[in-house]
């Protein structure tokens, strides 16, 4: 599954867009993009800025999205994902201040 797919189709269909306009936009073919939508295939870090202008997204809000749906494949089969979330984010303030 592929939260970001889902969302991606939404904005895409709210917007009136086929998906062959979009997928040749981004320079991709429309069988492709339609895997990314359906969550078969990752879309690739460097479409996101010409989809966020393509789809008027804001860049920050799809690139987190695009970061959350890998960090879901990630862990979605473990025994305990939230507990893998919880550490995670335990260690972000550390990461992001850490002792002198």
């Amino acid at each position: 599954m592929s939260f970001l797919g889902e969302y991606i189709r939404e904005r895409r269909e709210a917007r009136h867009l086929l998906l062959r306009q979009v997928a040749h936009a981004l320079d991709m073919d429309a069988t492709m993009l339609s895997k990314i939508e359906r969550g078969v295939r990752a879309l690739k870090e460097d479409k996101l800025p010409l989809l966020a202008e393509i789809l008027d997204l804001d860049l920050k809000t799809l690139r987190t999205r695009w970061i959350a749906d890998k960090v879901y494949l990630l862990i979605e089969h473990e025994e305990n994902p939230l507990d893998v979330l919880r550490v995670a984010e335990s260690q972000l303030p550390y990461q992001l201040n850490p002792p002198k």
